[in-house]
C-alpha cells in the first residue's frame, strides 16, 4: 500500500476483485527553456472511501492538527514509492529512461480526497524535439489501479498538460489488457495482492509526440 498503518481497514469493505481502490491521476509534463523534458510534475487523488479511512486514522493520532499528520503521510508515502520506482514508468521512442528521486512532494486535504503531488525528475533530461514520450504511473500488484483524470467519460483536459510546446500532439491512451488477465484479476481475493507487473497490463498510457 501506499502509506504504512494507516489503511489496514481499506480491505474491509470493499468487492472481492482487484482492483480495491483508485487513484485519479493528472500529469504535466515539465520542460525548460530549450524545450527538454525534465519531470513529470503528479497529482493524485486518492479515491474517497481511501481518503476518509486515512483522515479518520491521522485525526485519531494527530488530533486537530491533520496538517501535520499530512505532513508526515506525505513523506511516508514518498519513502514507500522511491522503493518502487514511484510506481511510474517512462520512456523516449521506446526507451526506458532512469528517474531521479523524489524531493519536492506534498500531501494535503482537497474537495474531502487525500492529494499527493510530487515532481519526479528524469536522472537524464531529454529532448521532446522530434521525439516521442510515454510514460505509464500504476501499481506493480495492481491493488490500487491508477486511471487519468475524466471528464464526460474521457481524459479531461487537465489529465495531460504540456505548456510552451505547439508542436507537441498529447494523447492518454487507454488500457488494453488480455481477457486472461482481467479473468486473473478478478479471481484475486481481497486479501491477495497480484504477482508483480500485473498492473503494467491495466496501465493508460501518456504519450506526447513532438515535431
Amino acid at each position: 500500500m501506499l502509506a504504512i498503518g494507516v489503511c489496514s481497514t481499506l480491505n474491509s469493505s470493499l468487492v472481492l476483485a482487484h482492483p480495491h481502490g483508485w487513484i485519479d491521476l493528472s500529469v504535466r509534463v515539465i520542460t525548460n527553456d530549450e524545450g527538454i523534458a525534465t519531470g513529470l510534475h503528479q497529482t493524485w487523488r486518492m479515491d474517497p472511501f481511501y481518503s476518509l479511512v486515512v483522515f479518520e486514522e491521522l485525526q485519531q493520532v494527530q488530533g486537530s492538527n491533520l496538517q501535520e499528520g499530512l505532513d508526515q503521510l506525505g513523506s511516508d508515502i514518498r519513502d514507500n514509492l522511491s522503493q518502487q520506482h514511484y510506481f511510474t514508468e517512462i520512456r523516449v521512442n521506446g526507451e526506458p529512461q532512469a528517474l531521479g528521486e523524489v524531493s519536492e512532494y506534498t500531501a494535503l486535504e482537497r474537495d474531502g480526497r487525500l492529494t499527493f503531488m510530487f515532481i519526479l525528475p528524469l536522472a537524464t533530461p531529454q529532448p521532446l524535439a522530434g521525439r516521442m514520450l510515454e510514460y505509464q504511473v500504476f501499481d506493480p500488484t495492481y491493488y490500487i489501479e491508477v486511471v487519468h483524470e475524466e471528464e464526460d467519460g474521457a481524459p479531461s483536459e487537465q489529465a495531460l498538460i504540456l505548456y510552451g510546446e505547439p508542436d507537441c500532439r498529447l494523447s492518454v491512451l487507454p488500457a488494453d489488457p488480455d481477457p486472461e488477465l482481467v479473468m486473473q484479476a478478478a479471481l484475486l481475493d481481497v486479501d491477495e495482492t497480484g504477482e508483480s507487473g500485473l498492473g503494467r497490463h491495466f496501465a493508460e498510457t501518456g504519450r506526447i509526440e513532438c515535431d
